[in-house]
């Protein structure tokens, strides 16, 4: 009997090797990139970026953008606590920036 579980052994370790090595390596679905949540212009972006900036004169990181004819919507994160701000741009040219989040939290 001893001799049968040893080559059962080694075939469970090697499966399970197998399977911990797909998992890693793409076998499954991608992990969320940010780059998927981007599909505005980078010149729309920083527009938008330059924008919110001059107007909370604080740090500011683009969340994500959705391109569309009309206008390009920017979201974009303010400071440490990344504070919700929607800009919305087209060519360059922002339209408009609002401040998205709850007053309390200003």
């Amino acid at each position: 009997m001893s001799g049968f579980r040893m080559p059962l052994l080694a075939f469970a370790a090697l499966a399970l090797g197998a399977c911990s090595e797909t998992a890693g390596d793409g076998g499954g679905s991608p992990p969320p990139s940010s780059d998927a949540l981007r599909t505005g212009s980078p010149a729309d972006e920083q527009a938008c970026l330059n924008a919110v900036a001059a107007q909370t004169n604080n740090t500011v990181t683009v969340m994500s953008s959705d391109f569309s004819q009309a206008n390009t919507l920017v979201m974009i994160g303010v400071g440490p606590e990344l504070a919700p701000w929607r800009c919305l741009v087209s060519g360059g040219v922002v339209a408009e920036v609002s401040f998205t989040g709850s007053e309390g939290a200003l």
